[in-house]
Parts: structure tokens; sequence; C-alpha cells
């Protein structure tokens, strides 16, 4: 290794070196962002099939001589498609904004000082410094470890975690993957530190080739599969109405440039081109208010996977609690106070490297303890099968073996008992049966409890190994109280009263968790310790989850093994959690929430991340979801009844009408005008009885709201179309003109019937809906007596015609209303949610 580099092991790289690095080696990213130019995100919204065939009839038209149709209708798509671009275009934005608040940050050492930075600006050369919990974030060599192990599962499938070595001479010319120095980007530190020399980056690295000759796209939300099976639904619905239209006027011998433009102007009315800009920006909103509330959203659709969710696995620990953990008692076997306790637990916890936990945060505030007279020989890494950490320790004792770890698993790794004088006396069976007593009181008492171990090892050893972990002496036990959370309660309560069941799954012990009930007014309805979900298969463990609220003494894999049952069940299931252990289960649940001040694997796994860890701000992302999730469905809701009702008329009338019912052109811009009324839809208010229960997909309810709602539409449309004729005498350019007005007006303010369950006068719009709504179509009124009417194909309607819209829409609003009340009283069902019934156990 040449001069430079060894001098760059103890400053790090210069910024500008950096700067040149990753100018040659890219961002250390497995997938590079692309940011197309805006330039070209516009012309990609031209792609669209409808818009293509639209541009073919444009040129058409021209070609045949009519110039003024062909400019109009090229303006009215290109405001369309410059109207979905702006919106969808700055929700993407915004969305990215707000991602970035919680990215992954890396220590590195650059210019001689340690710099958290962003993962994306590492560059080979970097010395980064790891510990428990961190992601490793580049492939490299080990330079300095200390009891260093990671989890490299995505990469070996090896579940159990690997202990790393530094390498004497580091080299990056001659790296080998495969060495035991070898570092490599996608593991995970269970325990210890480490200083890494970053070898290689981005794609270069070993993950990053696994990753790029895969290229498989993730699995689509519940949200993506409802989103898709809306589209096919559409789809299906517009190809026959369009294919049927057009056969029609071919049949009829009516001009083929005309019916043809006709019926591609029909799908474009049919089709809710409309819906993934109301999606984004929806989406977008409610992750904004969402960060206003102290949730920073990852993935956007998760926002509407947390509406639906109905249940919430959670640890206990500073979710249900206030993780502010004290050491209250230390006593021996005899339930004595005992200082003897206190030294071990205190030593076990200072030299441990590995994955530290509160509980030693709590033993390390009695700064009282000495500890000159120890030094550290080795360490035992605490892991989540063992569920203890042992050190092996030179003092004035001696070599002796410290252990700490969950009671059940010490105890039965211990021979002995300390008496009130320390002195290790056989532990017979009496003496375990008081133990376990005292264990059950402190337990009861609301105690956690770690049991504190240790045994005398020869002189000459210097290593410490698991067969070490046996014979031990029990000293006794730490007990630390945790209080329960004053808001959790009122959480909880809010939460179980909107539908959504909380299960706890904590390595606490059944006790302890009861107690925390309890005190948080939780009624316990069955309880399962990870020794049972052990001895059960996995069709036994889906029988039990949905009566059981508690989970006690589980590891991560029935972690893991408990959302996935209650998956199959048909539930939508969140996961709260912080913690290395945690990481499976928030990439396995639907919804994955993690704490600002967790460890990067869970941070990383995680879909949402709380900025407060306080499930009142849980509670409020949840209405958030619903309250998204609901804005949407009243988009779906509209392009599903009145507008479907409309071209389903359209369709009919040209069966009987001796000329088209509207023009090609008409069709388009009554299109764009419906559009731009649903723009402030994401922005609207939701009531409140909406937000009570979760929201999820469900196609047999939008298929049944459509031919409850559309058919009133359409027997409307019919009595306009005979008053048009019989009353007002209109010809072919009136009766374009008129029903124009009226179709736009019905479209437009059937939405104030459709967005809520309740009587329209008693719900409240958002005060943007109202007023582009009511602009909308007062524009499409004035629209015959402007300068632009005959290039639009309107002629001046009579006065006439004005009184009878005011009666024609008094009398269409109150059979929607009618008709929406017979609905919701016949399916049992909110308007603004397709869930209606819980999914069958």
């Amino acid at each position: 290794m040449t001069t430079t580099d060894q001098a760059s092991l103890t400053r790090g790289l210069s910024s500008a070196e950096a700067t040149r690095r990753r100018r040659r080696s890219g961002p250390n990213q497995i997938v590079p962002e692309h940011h197309r130019h805006l330039v070209w995100e516009f012309l990609a919204r031209f792609q669209n099939p409808l818009v293509l065939i639209l541009l073919a009839a444009i040129g058409i038209s021209a070609l045949t001589g009519d110039m003024t149709g062909s400019w109009v209708i090229g303006l009215i798509v290109v405001a369309s498609v410059t109207l979905d671009f702006f919106q969808e275009h700055r929700a993407g934005q915004a969305a990215e904004r707000l991602a970035a608040q919680v990215a992954v940050t890396v220590c590195v050492l650059r210019d001689g000082m340690r710099r958290d930075l962003p993962l994306a600006q590492l560059v080979p050369g970097d010395v980064v410094f790891l510990s428990a919990g961190n992601l490793v974030p580049a492939d490299g060599v080990a330079l300095v470890v200390q009891d260093f192990f990671v989890n490299q599962a995505q990469l070996t499938g090896e579940p159990y975690p690997v202990e790393k070595h530094a390498s004497p001479t580091p080299t990056p010319e001659t790296w080998d993957p495969d060495a035991p120095d070898a570092i490599l980007m996608g593991s995970s530190v269970v325990s210890g530190s480490a200083t890494l020399l970053v070898i290689r980056t981005g794609i270069r690295t070993a993950f990053g080739q696994i990753a790029t000759s895969l290229n498989k796209q993730p699995p689509a939300t519940a949200f993506e599969r409802g989103t898709r099976q809306f589209g096919i639904l559409i789809m299906r619905l517009t190809f026959g109405l369009v294919l049927f239209v057009l056969l029609v006027n071919i049949a009829l011998h009516r001009p083929l440039l005309e019916s043809f433009l006709f019926a591609v102007a029909l799908a474009v009315g049919l089709t809710p081109e409309l819906l993934p800009m109301i999606v984004s920006v929806t989406l977008a909103r409610g992750a904004m208010r969402m960060a206003h509330k102290k949730v920073i959203v990852k993935r956007l659709s998760a926002i509407q996977d947390m509406g639906a969710m109905d249940v919430l696995c959670t640890d206990k620990t500073g979710t249900l609690t206030e993780a502010r953990i004290r050491l209250e008692r230390h006593v021996n076997a005899l339930n004595q106070e005992s200082s003897r306790v206190l030294v071990f637990a205190y030593l076990n916890s200072a030299f441990e490297t590995g994955l530290k936990s509160p509980l030693d945060d709590a033993i390390l505030q009695h700064g009282e303890i000495e500890i000159e007279g120890w030094k550290k020989l080795d360490e035992v890494p605490f892991d989540f099968e063992r569920r203890r950490v042992s050190v092996l320790l030179e003092g004035h004792e001696g070599r002796i073996l410290v252990a700490k770890g969950a009671p059940e698993d010490i105890l039965a790794l211990c021979t002995d008992y300390e008496d009130s004088d320390g002195v290790p006396t056989a532990l017979g069976a009496v003496d375990r049966e008081r133990i376990d007593a005292l264990f059950s009181t402190l337990g009861e008492d609301g105690f956690r409890i770690l049991a504190i171990a240790w045994r005398k090892v020869p002189a000459t050893q210097d290593r410490a190994v698991l067969t070490d972990e046996s014979a031990l002496v029990f000293a006794g036990f730490a007990a630390f109280l945790d209080p329960p959370k004053a808001s959790a309660a009122k959480a909880l309560a809010a939460m179980a009263n909107g539908g959504v069941a909380i299960k706890i799954i904590t390595g606490d012990n059944e006790k302890v968790t009861r107690y925390v009930c309890a005190q948080l007014g939780v009624t316990v309805s069955g309880v399962l310790t990870g020794s049972d979900i052990a001895a059960m298969n996995d069709d036994a463990l889906r029988a039990r989850v949905a009566d059981v609220n508690i989970f006690c003494r589980a590891n991560p894999a029935q972690k893991n093994r408990i959302i996935l049952a209650l998956k199959s069940r048909g539930h939508v299931v969140g996961y709260l959690g912080d913690g290395i252990n945690d990481a499976p289960s928030l990439h396995t649940a639907d919804v994955g929430i993690s704490v600002n001040s967790a460890v990067d694997v869970a941070k990383q796994a995680a879909a949402m991340i709380l900025l407060q860890n306080d499930l009142n701000v849980l509670h409020t992302a949840i209405l958030e979801g619903r309250r998204t999730f609901g804005n949407v469905m009243k988009y779906i809701m509209m392009a599903t009844s009145s507008n479907f009702g409309n071209m389903f008329s359209m369709a009919g009338a040209a069966l009987v009408l001796p000329f088209l019912p509207m023009l090609p052109l008409q069709i388009l811009l009554n299109n764009l005008l419906y559009d731009i009324s649903e723009m402030p839809l994401p922005l609207d208010n939701v009531d409140d009885e909406d937000l009570i229960m979760p929201k999820r997909w469900d196609m047999a309810f939008i298929r049944n709201f459509m031919l409850t709602i559309g058919p009133i539409s359409s027997v409307f449309d019919l009595l306009t179309f005979y008053l048009l004729i019989r009353l007002l005498k209109a010809d072919e350019a009136l009766f374009h003109t008129g029903w124009f007005v009226e179709s736009i007006a019905t479209q437009v303010l059937v939405i104030f019937v459709i967005r809520t369950r309740r009587n329209p006068l008693r719900s409240h719009p958002q005060a943007w809906l109202t007023r582009l709504s009511l602009g909308v179509v007062g524009l499409s009124m004035l629209l015959p007596f402007s300068p632009l009417a005959n290039q639009l194909g309107f002629v001046p309607l009579p006065l006439e015609f004005f009184g009878l819209l005011i009666v024609m829409l008094l009398l269409y609003l109150t059979l929607v209303e009618f008709g929406k009340r017979w609905f919701y009283r016949r399916y049992a069902a909110s308007p603004l949610t397709a869930l209606a019934r819980r999914p069958p156990e």
C-alpha cells in the first residue's frame, strides 16, 4: 500500500479527492436514480394509447381539410397531458423531498474528521465506521474489528451471524470477497464494531451485481393491485362500448372519419385518465400532511395500506412504555438486595461491545461501580436465539465468565447459586422453585428482569466460546421498571374503536407484559410464548393468531411467522419496530413502521418513519391513510357513475338520432373541463364517520355502485334528449350545445352528492373544490355565447333552456341522492370505502 493510501487511512479522503472519485465511479446506489429531463418526462405522457389514437385522428382530420377542428382537438389533448404532467411531477418532487429527510447515513472519515454522509456519497477509498444495527454500505475490507459479527443472509442465505476479522495488510488490488476480512454490501451488523476500507461501491459490489442481474420489480402492494383491477374493469367496458358505437355508425352509413373520431372521443370520455394524477397528488398530499404530523412516508402506496390496516403488531418497550428504563432492584436468589449482582451486571454491560440495549444503559447509570481492576479478554456476543451475552474478564477474583440474559435461558445453565455471603451453593429443586417464585413475583409487579450468572475459568483461558456458558453460578436478578406511557391507553382505545386490533409481540416474559396491559386497560384475550410457537406448524399458528393478542419471548423468526399467519387470514398487517431483530418483520408486513431513532436496518426495511415514538402519532397516520384513500375513491365513484351514465347515453343515442349526439371535439372538451373540476379532490374534506373503519379495494362494491347510479344518469339523459327535441325543437347544433352544457353540469355537480354518505347540505366540501366545480359549470354555460362558439360547434341557447336546466338539475341530484341512500342501505357500506365488511377469517 502506498504512502498516500496509509495517510488516507488515518485522515480519510479529502473532499476534493472524494468528489473526483465519485465522478469516476458514480453514486453508491444499486439502482442509480435516472431523472429524465422534464421535456422527456412530458413527451412520455404521449405514449398513452388513447393519446396516440387522438394524435392520429388529428392528422387525419387535418388531411381532410378540417384544420380548425384538428387545431382545437390538439389544444385540448395538449392541455390534458400538461395538466396530468404538472400535477404528478410536482407530487413526485414533494415525495422525494420527504423521503430524503429519513435517508440512511453512514459515518465516514473525511478531511480528518468523522462525518455523517448520505450513503450514495461513498466512494472507493473511504474509511467507514460500523457498529451494531448499521447496514454495510459498500464492499470493503476490515481494518479494525472488535467482536464483529454480520448477518449476510441476503448474499449467502446463511441465517446465522458470521464473525469477521481484521486484515493485517489491506490491499485493494488483491481484495477477495470470500476472505474472512471481507465485508459485503447488503450485510447488517449484528454485534461489535469495525472500521471498513471501502473497495467497491454501487453496482460494482457483489450485492449490486446480483441485483442488476435479477432486476426484479418488488411485489405489487394492495393498493397497486386494486388500481390494476379497476383499470381492467374500465378497459373491458370501454372496448365493448366503443366497438359497439363504431359498428352501429358504420352500419348506418355515417361518415367513417367522423364515426371514428366519435368512437375515440367516447373512449377518452369513458377512461378515467385523470386517475393516475389523482392518485399521485392525493398520496403526495397525504404524505405532506403526515409529515406535518411527524410521520415521514418512504413509499407513497403505503399510505393506502395504512388506511386498510386492521391489525397492528407492536413491541412493548418504547411504544407502550416510556422507554425510560431504571434499574430498581438487584437481588440474589434469597430476594436480598445484593451489591454483587449489580457489580456483575455492570461489568458485563461495561465491557460488552456488541448489541447494547436500554437495559445496559440503565445498568451503566450506576457510575459508582469501580472497574479499573478488570480487563476484558473476550466476548460471546448477544444473539436472539441464545438471548444472552457473556464476557470473559480478568480481575482480582481471577478469570471469570460473566453472563446476563433472559432468566429462563440463564437459569437453565446454572448448577449453583450464591448464598447471602456470596458463596456458591448447589442449586437443588427446592432452590429452583424459590428462584422461579421470585421471578414470577417480580414479573407480576411489572419489573423487566435480567438474570446474572458467572463461573470461574482456568487462568490460561483467554478465549470465550458458547460451550463456556455452562455450569454457571446464579448471582441474582436485575429488575428494571419501564412505566407505561400515559398517552398509550387513549391511543390504543382509539385504534381498537377504529377497527385496528393490537397484537403485542415482545421478547419480554408473559407476567411483565400482562402487567403493562393491565395498566393500559388492554384486555388479554390469549397468550402464546416463543416455545408454544416453536411447537406449532404454520397451520396451527394460523388457527390461533386471531384469538391471541400477546406473544411473549418471541424471536425474530417467530415474529415473522406471526405476521405471515395474520396475512394468510386476509388481514392487512402493520408492524412497528426499531431494532435489528425487527427488520424481517418490517419487510414482511403490509406496512412496516419504524422510528427515526431506529437502527439503519429497521429504517431501511420500513415504509414509514415516525419522527416521534408515540402511538397517538401512529393513530393520526392511520386516519390520514383512510382520508387519502377516501379522496381517491371519490374520483372512482364519479368515474363509474354519472360519467359512465353520460357515455352510455351517448352511445345509445347514436342508435336513434339521425346525427351524432355530440361532436368528437365537444366530447373531448367536456372531458377536459370535467378533469379540471376534479383537480381539488385530493384536498377535499372527509366526513368523520368515513374514518372509523379500515378501507380497502373491492371491485364488486365499485361495480354495484356503477350499476346503481349509472342508470339514473342514463335515464335522466334520455329525458333531456326528449325535452330538447320535443319542447325546444332542437336541431343538430342546438342539440349538441344543450346536451354539452347539461352533461357538464350533471357530471360536475353530482360530486357534491357522491362525495359524502351524509345529506349533501350537511357535509362541507373543501373550498377550492366548490369554487372550481361551480366555475367549470359557469364556463360551460358561457361558451355558446363566446367568440369560440363557431369553432366548437356551439350555438346560443335560448333563455328557456336555462330555466329548464335548473329544474332538471334539481331533479337529477335528488334522484341520485335517493339512489345513493338506497345503495348504502342495500349494501351496508360506506360511500368512500370498498371495505364494508371485514375479510373472512
